[in-house]
């Protein structure tokens, strides 16, 4: 059986080196994650055994970049010079006098040491994990108003105990099970305006909450999601999941408004293309107006997906949500097959739910169409395709398809069951 190399996780700055070459490929993979100062701007994955001279990787780093310098040099309405020669030619100088310029406005001046922002984390039987989050949260450069730990149908104290090692951390028992219940309940006791999420198996990034907050400064913003980087990528499942369910987004800003959902909606608004629960953030009063997380989903029968039926909502009602990848958390994959394919299960189980009860919020929206035609030829293309070894991304149909099922006979039992 061959044995899945490892993928090292670099973050390499382009403001302080020059691109180079000096990569170790022998038996294990790399995931280059650059970045100019705090900003991101791209990634790039090297297979183990892959060799590149300096010109040739150099190049590579430019096409991975490429995209969100454009982005800004659009934004910023700026000039266009001859940037990738500078990388190559590791002019440094020119290259970061002219980076300042391009993103200088997207570098924070004065940062205040608190920000009016609810931080909620949902958490079940995972102590450690949560420790670990609430230590992170607790370096932040710029604090929240409040963090909030939603101990979700405990089986035993930890959760509790973990929470009261961190001074200002409130601990909020929910005794009924389902991520969405304690998503609710995290919203009910929030005090401040923003009401942002973050996993327990999540590390954030020290200007998060920051630039969780920055993106509400704009009045139009009633939700938010930003970039979720893997945070290893040792096993095989991991390496899966990042390659074919990734919650990375991208490196650009996205705004997903009225012109979004109209263009959208006759085929399915493919709101789960909008960002990852694992980091997100909302308005409350939006909340108060659209309704509160739909509690059918995210508990375990039903599977995931509360999040992307809140953002259909959200959109429903003539409001935006914009993506932005500089508020960065990053993300511990499942290690294992075995639970990636319980997790896939759920996430199919859970995106046809939903898909069915957006379907039945707006009556126009081409989601059945969606789910009866374009995404059983998609599997039945997979199926034909993976014949007959099914090994790699094709060994994990079964857990889709048979989450895809399980979802239309959730929502047919579930279809009248009060919201």
């Amino acid at each position: 059986m061959k044995v899945h190399p490892p993928y090292t996780i670099t973050h390499l700055k382009l403001d302080t080196k020059p691109v180079a070459a000096e990569i170790d490929t022998t038996q294990k993979g790399n995931y280059l994650v650059f970045w100019w100062k705090e900003i991101p701007l791209g990634h790039l994955i090297i297979n183990p055994e892959e060799k590149y001279s300096p010109t040739d990787f150099c190049h590579k780093v430019i096409g991975a970049i490429q995209p969100a310098i454009l982005y800004y040099i659009h934004e910023q309405k700026a000039a266009a010079p001859d940037w990738a020669n500078w990388l190559i030619d590791q002019d440094m100088t020119a290259w970061n006098t002219w980076m300042a310029s391009l993103l200088g406005a997207y570098l924070p001046t004065a940062i205040p040491a608190q920000v009016p922002v609810s931080v909620v984390i949902c958490t079940r039987n995972r102590a450690p994990d949560l420790r670990d989050c609430l230590h992170m949260l607790k370096q932040l450069v710029c604090q929240p108003e409040e963090i909030l730990v939603v101990d979700n149908a405990p089986t035993d104290t930890a959760t509790q105990e973990v929470t009261a090692q961190f001074a200002g951390v409130t601990y909020l028992k929910e005794p009924r099970p389902g991520l969405d219940i304690a998503r609710n309940c995290g919203i009910t006791h929030a005090k401040a305006p923003i009401v942002a999420y973050v996993d327990d198996d999540v590390e954030v990034d020290p200007l998060w909450v920051y630039r969780v907050w920055e993106a509400f400064k704009n009045p139009e913003t009633a939700a938010l999601t930003g970039l979720v980087i893997a945070a290893e990528l040792q096993t095989e499942a991991q390496f899966l999941f990042e390659q074919y369910w990734s919650f990375n987004r991208g490196y650009v800003d996205k705004v997903y408004g009225k012109d979004y959902f109209a263009q959208t909606l006759p085929y399915g608004p493919p709101i789960w293309e909008i960002g990852a629960g694992a980091n997100m953030a909302f308005r409350k009063s939006v909340l108060d107006e659209v309704g509160y997380f739909d509690e059918r989903l995210d508990v375990g029968a039903a599977g995931c997906n509360g999040d992307s039926e809140m953002w259909f909502r959200i959109l429903y009602h003539g409001h935006t949500i914009r993506y932005t990848p500089r508020a960065v958390v990053y993300h511990k994959h499942r290690r294992n097959l075995e639970a990636l394919n319980r997790q896939l299960f759920a996430y199919m189980r859970g995106h046809t739910a939903a898909a069915l009860i957006q379907q039945s919020i707006c009556k126009s929206a081409g989601y059945k169409r969606y789910l009866f035609w374009e995404l059983p030829k998609w599997y039945l293309k997979m199926v034909r395709r993976g014949f007959p070894r099914y090994d790699a991304r094709y060994r994990l149909l079964r857990s889709e398809i048979s989450g895809f099922g399980s979802g239309i006979m959730f929502y047919l039992k579930n279809r009248k069951a009060k919201v």
